[in-house]
């Protein structure tokens, strides 16, 4: 799925705004402005706009960046996203709601010859394909748990590797990603039997010195999203990982009855299963979110956890992930584009 940029980001009347947050984050260059209701307490700190406004500074797509309520889309924002199909943009959705389902937006999107894409709902059908060795070189992000910052530290990662000058892309897997990305594959949407192959797609052969930084979903240890972490394991085949986790938290997300696992058993579950389509594959970095402790505590455990892992460990927000990409220089080359 791919998505024409720019985009103008649409905020409504919505109390969350985590996917525009997100796109205004890591790709600003790819917004011209926001589009929000009187009232609004969101604000992506970009230009405010109306919609002819923004077809006039370029933007191709209204992308709805907010959530409200249960997911759904609301009827008065129908009016908006209709007038946009008007003047000539796209419109981008991560919502529940799809879009291709209400039949008069179809319709008008049809009549106008403009897409309506529902990235939450992959429509690409996926070859099983042979999962044989494929060139260049690829690395997932796992995690202990769900929400432990697996898009964050991939981003990030890309960011390192290209400001020194390797050739590197960020493979979004999630409808946020898919934003920042401009394209990607909602594994999460995907049929079990097929995220796998939705994996292998995402991350095609290509040149050796180029490394595809896959987004990682879910976690082996949730009870509840185990299986899309596994076809992504699987499916990616990634020469390296990186392990993400929040250290303050005690248990699998909302499950009382599952605590945190061990770094060192997330290491040792992430390389067995990665095994089976990738021998070679090995955790070469751990990622922690700790933006709950003071910068002290914070440094003492880095430290700690890269020395009991002999490890690189870092937090993206507060010290880069310099040391992984050194890392990773060391055992695969430099491999710069």
């Amino acid at each position: 799925m791919q998505v024409p940029t720019p985009y103008l980001l649409f905020l409504g009347d919505a109390p969350h705004a985590k996917t525009a947050q997100g796109v205004r984050d890591w790709r600003p260059d790819l917004c011209v402005g926001q589009l929000r209701f009187p009232g609004s307490a969101l604000d992506m700190r970009l230009p405010e706009m109306d919609l002819e406004e923004a077809v006039a500074a370029g933007a191709r797509s209204l992308l709805v960046g907010a959530a409200p309520a249960g997911g759904l889309l609301p009827p008065a924002w129908m009016e908006w996203i209709e007038r946009a199909l008007d003047l000539g943009m796209d419109i981008a959705s991560g919502l529940h709601t799809k879009l291709n389902d209400i039949p008069s937006l179809k319709a008008k999107a049809d009549q106008l010859g403009r897409k309506l894409h529902d990235v939450r709902h992959p429509t690409e059908d996926f070859p099983i394909g042979d999962f044989a060795f494929r060139s260049g070189k690829r690395l997932l992000t796992v995690g202990a748990d769900c929400a432990v910052g697996k898009m964050y530290t991939a981003l990030s990662l890309e960011r390192e590797m290209r400001e020194r000058g390797w050739a590197a892309d960020f493979r979004a897997t999630g409808q946020t990603g898919i934003f920042i990305a401009g394209q990607g594959i909602s594994v999460d949407a995907v049929i079990s039997d097929f995220v796998s192959a939705a994996a292998a797609t995402l991350s095609p052969a290509n040149d050796a010195d180029h490394w595809d930084l896959i987004e990682g979903q879910g976690s082996l240890f949730h009870p509840a999203y185990a299986g899309v972490t596994l076809g992504l394991v699987h499916g990616s085949q990634p020469d390296a990982m990186v392990l993400c986790a929040d250290p303050t938290r005690t248990t699998i997300g909302e499950f009382e009855y599952y605590p945190q696992p061990t770094l060192e058993a997330c290491v040792q579950a992430y390389e067995a299963a990665a095994a089976l389509t990738n021998k070679g594959a090995k955790v070469v970095g751990v990622s922690l979110n700790t933006s709950k402790l003071s910068e002290e505590d914070a440094a003492d455990l880095l430290a700690r956890t890269a020395e009991a892992l002999q490890l690189p460990c870092v937090d993206p927000f507060r010290t880069g992930v310099g040391a992984i990409v050194d890392a990773l220089a060391m055992q695969h080359g430099g491999a710069q584009g």
